[in-house]
This record gives C-alpha cells, structure tokens and sequence, in this order.
C-alpha cells in the first residue's frame, strides 16, 4: 500500500521554478551545475576532459548512419535543453559526457564510494531484480539505454539473456554500439521512441527503465508504461530504477543546490508528484513493489497481468 502523493511543488521548489523562468538566471545555473559536475569528477580521479577527448578523436559519422533511423520523429519533449545541453541528448557532446557525469553525480551517494558509486547504485538496482524475480528473463529491453551503461550491467547480471537497448539519441546510440564492440557483446541497438518502439508484442520477458522517467513529462511516462505492458510476455515485469522523491535527501536539499538540478532536469516536479503505483496499476501491471536501493534511490517492479 502506498500513502497519497502530494503533487503540489513545496515552497522552495516554486522559488525555483521563478528564478529558472528568468532566462539569464537560468542560464547561470546551468553554467553552474556542468562546472561541478566537471569538478567533482577531476576531484574524485575521474579524468573528464581527457576522457572526453579521446572519444572526440575517434571517427564518428559511419558509427551514427549505422543506427540512426532517419524516419523517427522526436517527441517536442526531447526537442529541449538537458543537463546543461543546449540541444539536450541530441549532440556529441552530451553523448561523449555521458559516463563520466554518471560517475561524477553519483561519487556522493554513499560515504567514501567516490569514482565507484555509480557501480554501487547499478549493483544495488540489481540485486533488487534478483532478489524479486525468481526466473532469470531471457529477453530484456532497456529502454532509454543511454550510452549502455545501464545495458552492460544488465547482461553482466543476465549473461543468458539477449538484451536489445533502446534511445531516442542517436548519438548515444553510436557511443553505446562502440562500447559493446570494445567489449565483444552482441547486442540489439534501436534507435526509437519509448512510447511507440515498434517492435513486436510480448516479444519480453523484462523490460527495464534505469534512470530514465525523471526526465520525462508525466504524460510520456505513461505511455512507456502503456508500451511495456504490449511488449511484456504473460507475468513479464517492468522495472524502474531512478530518484526517489520520498527520500529524506531531496526533502532536505538546500534551495541552492535545487535550483542548479532542477536548471538541468525540466521535467523534476512532473516527475516527483506522478503516482507511480496509480499509473502501472492502470496500465495492466499488479500493484507494484517499491524497494528503496540507495539513500536517494529506489527500484520499482510491476509484474505484467
């Protein structure tokens, strides 16, 4: 049983929200949040710069023709600024920052993980699905894959199972294709919409969100929810890995620190007050299970009925 979500912004995030409407404030904030993220990762060991450049350096167009679906149609949501991006996730530049951010925003989740707390928090979302689902999928979707990340670790943990990742970047894509060929893993690469993949009914036995619906409006998030439910087989499961708004972590976070996440997240509020367990359970999934993983996390899975 879950209690009742409060959807209405607390009084610092709408002081937020008007500073972030003035578009130089914004803008700053933005500015802001990239150079610490850039910091913290050279403060932790992570090399951000050189990192970046060696993938720069490498010869890119070939690898986007090859996964790049021409046809697709990005949604108006996806067509905005991300994370300090001015195109958001349709850019080399936000393709190639992609794993050191993760390493930087995630260094301070746990006391002392530094350069290690992304692993931690992918590992801690798997143990979650191991634990609660009993058969190992054979088929698995990672939708909003990213640059693999979050696909590499799930074929780490299901090394059975063939796993087909999924974005709406083509970028990503590139970046992603090239990790797994570095790596020698065969695995599917689509380029597409969350909501409208195309691929065919019930053809998984998991499908699996890893930080993905905080950057989205509430509106796209169910009809991934509504997706995965067509492509699930009979007693397939969903499973969400992202922030978790009841933590005491972002009710305490001071109002400074909000405003640099929110300038780069523009669909947090939508996100923290969607009624997870209302909107699964509307979709055709049994009432969830919402499993805390991190200090600041949680992982939700919802068996398809």
């Amino acid at each position: 049983m879950t209690t009742a979500v409060n959807t209405t912004p607390g009084l610092a995030s709408r002081l937020v929200n008007v500073v972030l409407g003035i578009a130089p404030l914004a803008n700053l904030a933005k500015h802001q949040a990239r150079k610490m993220m850039i910091n913290r990762a050279e403060k932790i060991g992570v090399p951000w710069r050189k990192e970046v450049e060696t993938l720069r350096a490498l010869e890119w167009e070939s690898s986007l023709k090859s996964v790049e679906n021409p046809q697709l149609i990005y949604p108006n949501y996806y067509c905005c600024s991300f994370h300090a991006y001015d195109r958001g996730n349709l850019s080399w530049e936000a393709a190639f920052e992609v794993e050191v951010a993760a390493r930087a925003v995630h260094a301070n989740i746990w006391t002392g993980a530094g350069a290690k707390g992304d692993d931690k928090l992918r590992q801690s979302y798997h143990d979650v699905l191991t634990s609660q689902i009993s058969l190992a999928p054979q088929n698995i979707l990672d939708l909003g894959c990213s640059v693999g990340m979050s696909t590499f670790a799930l074929q780490a943990t299901y090394p059975q199972a063939q796993i087909t990742g999924l974005d709406l970047s083509p970028y990503f894509l590139a970046v992603a294709q090239y990790r797994s060929q570095q790596q020698g893993l065969s695995i599917d690469w689509v380029h597409a919409a969350g909501e409208d993949t195309r691929l065919l009914d019930r053809s998984f036995d998991l499908v699996s969100l890893c930080l993905v619906c905080h950057e989205l409006p509430q509106s796209a998030t169910e009809q991934i929810f509504r997706e995965a439910r067509r492509l699930l087989r009979p007693g397939g499961h969903l499973a969400i890995m992202d922030m978790n708004p009841r933590s005491e972590v972002f009710a305490k976070m001071p109002p400074y620190i909000l405003t640099l996440l929110k300038s780069t997240e523009p669909y947090l509020d939508e996100y923290f007050s969607l009624d997870v367990d209302r909107a699964l359970t509307e979709t055709g999934f049994a009432s969830p299970s919402i499993t805390p993983n991190s200090p600041r996390h949680r992982t939700i899975i919802a068996q398809a009925i």
